[in-house]
């Protein structure tokens, strides 16, 4: 914990600290049975603080909440949550993980390079991400997806996110941000049913708001990379001279 604080800003803290509370508030309130999703979501959103940071740890548990998240939707039948997590997210985390600690900024292992996508990476995740979500679509409807349409976009969102998130661009979070959104939609449909799931709403909810810190967070750091390479460039220029 003491760590924590000295790693995180108090922003950063507060947000975290917040977010637990938020979370464990929704599940006495609502569920008090399901601790499994109580643990995903703890695990989930410890996971967007750490990426908030650029930090590869984020992606270590991620991997861990795509297993325990894709256990969660199996028992309302979202197959397509199940499937894309399970089958889509899991690996690409894996891949960005190995991607993160291959581009460290200045070989610093807790924070990664940011990079800049160009025009070849956004017509291949264009192609991709419209090839990937025809072809769920039909593989949802061929499992009898509950909620088949959100749960397709769902899927569309979390390919834009996870590519975006091995490219290591600013941009993964507000991927993520939108899918929050669609996830909110569909665990809300899903607590019309069954109230216990009022606390994944919540869930969702407070990953939005983490995601979206991770947004700025990301573009901050972004720029003092790239104002931070100037300042050598700058240097080795006057040493030149």
């Amino acid at each position: 914990m003491k760590k924590m604080t000295t790693y995180f800003t108090k922003t950063e803290f507060a947000l975290w600290l917040g977010s637990i509370v938020l979370i464990l508030t929704a599940f006495y309130l609502f569920d008090r049975e399901s601790y499994l999703t109580m643990i995903a979501s703890l695990i989930g959103v410890t996971s967007l603080i750490f990426a908030a940071k650029g930090n590869p740890v984020s992606q270590v548990l991620m991997i861990v909440f795509s297993i325990l998240y894709g256990i969660i939707s199996f028992s309302f039948a979202y197959y397509g949550e199940m499937i894309t997590y399970l089958g889509m997210t899991l690996p690409m985390s894996l891949v960005a993980l190995v991607a993160w600690l291959r581009h460290p900024y200045e070989g610093k292992k807790s924070e990664v390079k940011v990079n800049r996508i160009g025009k070849k990476d956004i017509v291949w995740m264009v192609c991709l991400t419209v090839a990937v979500t025809v072809a769920f679509y039909f593989i949802l409807e061929a499992f009898d997806t509950a909620n088949l349409i959100p749960s397709t976009i769902s899927v569309t969102t979390s390919f834009l996110a996870v590519f975006l998130t091995f490219r290591r661009s600013p941009y993964y979070a507000l991927a993520y941000a939108a899918n929050d959104i669609v996830l909110i939609v569909l665990w809300v449909l899903a607590s019309l049913k069954d109230i216990h799931y009022v606390s994944v709403v919540v869930c969702f909810a407070v990953f939005w708001v983490n995601d979206m810190y991770g947004f700025v967070s990301w573009r901050r750091m972004a720029n003092r990379q790239h104002v931070s390479k100037e300042n050598i460039e700058d240097m080795e220029t006057e040493g030149a001279r």
